[in-house]
């Protein structure tokens, strides 16, 4: 059930803050300042706050590659950032991550909205979404499949922190299960 913008999870009995002010809190206090993304339905309530909070430098781009060059050259200039994408485009960034992002050691933070899975339409989003963790095993990119609301917080600070130090990038995907997805009309 949904309060305003509290959530109240009816297996616990307590407020839980919605998960796209989660990942907001979590950016700001490790100092991610710059999120490109490309526009997707599931990331709006996240991408109006960020737009909203003078201290996030967010704009949005053509395409999944061009996003995650920004972060790249922002990483080499001292900056942090962090990019919103949807399965579909994800589809799209192995060569960038293979020649720019992984051989730079760029902690390029990348959140993954899953589609393909749940009562997905659209082959398409299937296919990709079969094949994205292994392409993210195969290039070494670490990530992480996040389902439930208790663990978002910790694994994306963990990760962030990991992410800088080790200079490697991460991907969160996000659940349906934690985002309530992409509705579809039947």
């Amino acid at each position: 059930m949904q309060l305003g913008s509290i959530v109240i999870d009816a297996a616990t009995p307590v407020a839980v803050r919605p998960w796209h002010e989660i990942v907001q809190e979590t950016l700001k206090r490790n100092d991610v300042k710059l999120v490109t993304y490309v526009p997707d339905r599931v990331f709006t309530p996240l991408i109006k706050n960020l737009h909203a909070d003078p201290d996030f430098l967010t704009f949005p781009t053509a395409r999944e590659e061009e996003a995650l060059g920004i972060v790249s050259g922002a990483w080499m200039g001292g900056r942090r950032g962090a990019v919103l994408m949807q399965t579909s485009g994800f589809g799209t960034i192995p060569n960038v991550l293979a020649s720019l992002v992984v051989p730079y050691q760029v902690p390029a933070i990348m959140f993954v909205s899953e589609r393909g899975t749940l009562g997905e339409f659209n082959l398409g989003q299937a296919l990709v979404c079969r094949t994205m963790r292994p392409v993210l095993e195969s290039l070494a990119v670490e990530f992480h499949t996040i389902t439930r609301h208790d663990e978002l917080e910790f694994i994306v600070d963990r990760s962030i922190k990991q992410a800088v130090a080790t200079q490697a990038a991460v991907a969160f995907i996000l659940s349906p299960l934690l985002t309530g997805g992409k509705v579809f009309q039947a």
